[in-house]
């Protein structure tokens, strides 16, 4: 994914990445998932570091895409930076994501 970075199948699958980053980071801070499964996971987490991290969108985020870059990092030889490059990008453009579609007000 990481290689080649002008052509559309990159592009493609870097918008992919993104968007699960997004949600799966949205699910991770906001919602009570099936069978309130975030909520239960939220209460165990507490108030200390994990708790922390569920509670903050941006913070999350760089961790779920920390998750998502091996996923899609396998598919062409990456080298260390640009799977680092990778990392930032995604949990920037999942926070992109979130502000485009947070509630105003």
């Amino acid at each position: 994914m990481l290689g080649e970075w002008g052509n559309a199948e990159w592009w493609a699958r870097f918008a992919i990445a993104s968007l699960v980053t997004w949600r799966l980071t949205h699910l991770a801070v906001f919602e009570d998932g099936p069978f309130d499964a975030m909520v239960w996971l939220r209460q165990k987490a507490g108030d200390g570091f994990f708790g922390k991290l569920l509670d903050c969108f941006y913070c999350c985020s760089v961790w779920v895409a920390a998750a998502v870059v091996p996923m899609t990092a396998w598919f062409d030889d990456s080298g260390p930076v640009q799977v680092v490059v990778m990392w930032i990008a995604l949990s920037g453009s999942a926070c992109l994501l979130e502000r485009a579609t947070a509630p105003r007000g």
